[in-house]
């Protein structure tokens, strides 16, 4: 079963990426240790997240932690 887009834009938050808006239903996720690695996040919050969404969170989030 799809994770929903609040989980993502949950998981980012907790790993610490900071939100700023996009155009639309875009967020634009980045992380103060790593500026130049951005995660874009487009959907409403109950929409089932896509797979590539998910795989781009999670390899996000892990380069970051491998970073620290």
């Amino acid at each position: 079963m799809p994770r929903k887009i609040r989980e993502l834009k949950g998981m980012l938050a907790k790993a610490g990426f900071t939100c700023r808006p996009g155009k639309g239903v875009h967020t634009v996720w980045m992380h103060p240790k790593r500026p130049s690695l951005r995660v874009v996040l487009s959907g409403n919050d109950g929409r089932d997240a896509r797979r590539y969404q998910e795989q781009q969170v999670e390899a996000a989030i892990r380069e970051v932690e491998s970073a620290s």
